[in-house]
C-alpha cells in the first residue's frame, strides 16, 4: 500500500513507531509525547488493539491515555474482516486527532485490515495531520513494507525475513523492533537487501521514532534507535545465495542514535543529541 496523497496546503501526520515494552507505569515518557503532538489536553485518541489477543488491551490503552489527560480514548476492537465497515467506529476514527496501534501480531493486523476501509480510513487521516503510532507489532505494520517474520542474529541470511504489505503511511522505511533485546540487525539488513531503497530503522524496546511532517527522525526513549542505510551498498550477494545462506553487503552505513539524536530521511544525514 502506498502511503495517500498529502494536500498542497496541509502537512502529513507524525509517524510514530514504538520499539515495544513503552513505559506504562513510569512517566510514560513516549505515550506522553504521542500524546502531545495529537493535540494534547484536547486528543482523541483512537485506539486499534486488533494485533492482540488480549480481550483486555484496548481497555488498558484507554486507562492509560485518560490518565495522561487525553480528551477521549476509545478502543475500537476490529478482530473480523466482517466489522470493518462498522459506521460507528470508522466515525471515531475519522474524528481522531491520534491514531494508536498496540502490539501482538503485525499479521493480525495485515489480515484482518490489510485493503478494508479501516487501513484506507488511517492513511488518509494521517495525510491530512492525524498522528499514527504503533507499538512492537503495531510499529512494524506502519511502512509500507512490513517484516512479518524472521530469525536472530547479527548477520543477514538469504530467507531470514519474510516481508509481507504493511498499512503504506510511509514507503522511505522498513522498521524492526525490540531489536537489541532480540538479536534483530541480520534480519534488518536481509530485508534490506532484497531492495536497497528504504531506511530500516531498529527499535529498542521503550524508544520510539517520531517522524514528523518533513521526514525527519527524532528518538524518545531510554533505549537506541539502529538507523540502517543502504542507499550507497555496492554490492549484494541475495541473488546468488541459497536459503539460509550468509549474505555479503558491502558500503552500508549504520547509525545508532539515542535520545534526542535525530535523522533526516531525505538528506540521511545523522546527528547526535545535543546538550
Amino acid at each position: 500500500m502506498s502511503p495517500s496523497k498529502v494536500a498542497a496546503d496541509a502537512k502529513r501526520g507524525y509517524i510514530v513507531p514504538v520499539g515495544g515494552a513503552e513505559d506504562k507505569e513510569g512517566p510514560a515518557g513516549i505515550l506522553r509525547r504521542f500524546l502531545e503532538v495529537s493535540g494534547g489536553k484536547r486528543a482523541r485518541i483512537a485506539i486499534v488493539p486488533t494485533a492482540s489477543s488480549l480481550a483486555d488491551t484496548g481497555r488498558r490503552y484507554e486507562r492509560l491515555f485518560d490518565s495522561l489527560g487525553a480528551a477521549d480514548a476509545t478502543a475500537l476492537p476490529w478482530s473480523e474482516r466482517r466489522e470493518t465497515d462498522r459506521e460507528d467506529w470508522l466515525k471515531k476514527l475519522d474524528e481522531a486527532t491520534g491514531v494508536f496501534l498496540t502490539g501482538g501480531n503485525q499479521l493480525r493486523i495485515s489480515t484482518v485490515l490489510g485493503g478494508t476501509p479501516v487501513a484506507k480510513a488511517i492513511r488518509r487521516a494521517n495525510a491530512r495531520g492525524v498522528a499514527v503510532g504503533g507499538t512492537s507489532a503495531g510499529a512494524a505494520i506502519l511502512s509500507e513494507h512490513m517484516i512479518a517474520m524472521g530469525g536472530e542474529g547479527p548477520t543477514p541470511h538469504a530467507g531470514m525475513a519474510t516481508l509481507a504489505p504493511g498499512l503504506g503511511l510511509t514507503n522511505r522505511v522498513i522498521i524492526d523492533q525490540h531489536f537489541r533485546q532480540r538479536d534483530r540487525l541480520g534480519r534488518l539488513l536481509t530485508a534490506l537487501a532484497y531492495n536497497p531503497f528504504a531506511i530500516g530503522i531498529g527499535l529498542d524496546e521503550d524508544t520510539a521514532a517520531f517522524i514528523d511532517g518533513n521526514d525527519r527522525i527524532e528518538v524518545v526513549g531510554a533505549g537506541a534507535i539502529t538507523i540502517v542505510d543502504a542507499g550507497s551498498l555496492t554490492h549484494s550477494s541475495m541473488a546468488e545465495a541459497g536459503m539460509g545462506e550468509p549474505i555479503c553487503l558491502t558500503n552500508i552505513r549504520v547509525h545508532v542514535l539515542t535520545h534526542g539524536g535525530s535523522f533526516n530521511l531525505h538528506t540521511r544525514e545523522a546527528l547526535a543529541a545535543q546538550g
